[in-house]
């Protein structure tokens, strides 16, 4: 039996494309003491698979040569180790492969939910997210005006519906008529602006006539210059991620730094979910809650095959995903919906 996995041909200078991967069949992993084998179910896709592509971050580099990183969900199939045993669902850092050998230490075991999907989803990275980022960055107080970029993605749609359930105003930013129509007729946001469309400066001025209290920012580039402009005096940005930034050899940021930061007393803070892994069960309580309430949509966009990983992570930085996009390699195990 072989197992086939998805490693990185090249390092790309520019735009990622599928000739940067390569699908390759290997001899099947075994488990060291103290290791688990894991059968692979769903791979998370994010914009932060091709940040790490560019150099170490929080996390060590991708380098030409490895096996693709990712997070992902899981069955322990053989276990070398006291904590786990076969059949046992684990999420953990993995590799884009069918079966992958890991550290049991590093595995964490899943409790049961309505679908797996949703511990990558609303219970998982995304949910998780968008919590902490607006609510332990972001410090939304009811009757304030928050602006999420990439609002129709895994964790902008989140930090908009969790916005709403703080009672703000909530406009997003999306690219295309159809995904900002989606954004608001959908998701419930309260207006969406087409970053793609002549006027972004205008359109998020008449969208926010209050101004900006807080912006959670997917994106960065030119469309957090633009909101920068619009925020309000002691407004707080959360700096999720830069997705613009990710395809492009020489990326740009905001010329208006630190000037607006200065004159507005702006608070701008950077974090990454792992930061406040010590809230996560208020967190998933939380949206547990939101969820049973039908005050939180769960979208998740799922391709299926690892051979389409590639094409999944493409596809995402272009933004053609709505909601959680992730990856289903392997069939749920018996009994498992």
């Amino acid at each position: 039996m072989t197992n086939r996995q998805i490693i990185v041909q090249d390092i790309p200078k520019g735009a990622l494309s599928q000739d940067h991967f390569a699908l390759q069949s290997v001899d099947m992993p075994r488990p060291e003491k103290g290791e688990v084998v894991l059968r692979t179910l769903l791979m998370s896709i994010d914009a932060a698979n091709r940040s790490w592509m560019q150099g170490a971050t929080y996390r060590e580099a991708v380098e030409a040569g490895d096996v693709m990183a990712t997070y992902a969900i899981s069955e322990v199939v053989q276990s070398q180790s006291s904590r786990f045993k076969p059949g046992d669902i684990v999420a953990s850092e993995s590799r884009w492969a069918e079966y992958v050998a890991w550290p049991a230490h590093k595995c964490q075991k899943m409790p049961p939910v309505p679908r797996l999907e949703n511990l990558l989803s609303v219970f998982g990275i995304a949910g998780k997210t968008a919590f902490h980022g607006l609510v332990q960055v972001g410090r939304p107080i009811a009757g304030e005006t928050i602006v999420v970029s990439a609002a129709a993605g895994s964790v902008g749609g989140y930090v908009g519906q969790i916005g709403k359930a703080f009672g703000c105003r909530v406009v997003g930013i999306a690219g295309g008529s159809e995904k900002c129509d989606w954004v608001v007729n959908h998701l419930g946001f309260d207006a969406c602006v087409d970053y793609r469309a002549a006027g972004l400066f205008k359109a998020l001025r008449d969208a926010c006539p209050a101004g900006i209290d807080v912006y959670f920012d997917n994106v960065g580039g030119a469309v957090l210059e633009t909101t920068l402009a619009v925020m309000n005096e002691r407004g707080r940005i959360v700096c999720c991620g830069a997705i613009s930034q990710y395809d492009d050899a020489a990326p740009t940021g905001p010329r208006n730094l630190p000037g607006l930061v200065v004159v507005k007393r702006l608070r701008m803070e950077g974090f990454i979910v792992m930061d406040f892994a010590k809230e996560d069960a208020k967190a998933v309580r939380a949206l547990q809650s939101w969820v049973e309430d039908g005050k939180l949509k769960v979208e998740e966009d799922i391709v299926h095959g690892l051979e389409n990983a590639p094409l999944a992570l493409i596809g995402l930085l272009a933004g053609d995903n709505k909601g959680k996009r992730m990856v289903r390699v392997g069939a749920n195990p018996k009994g498992v919906a």
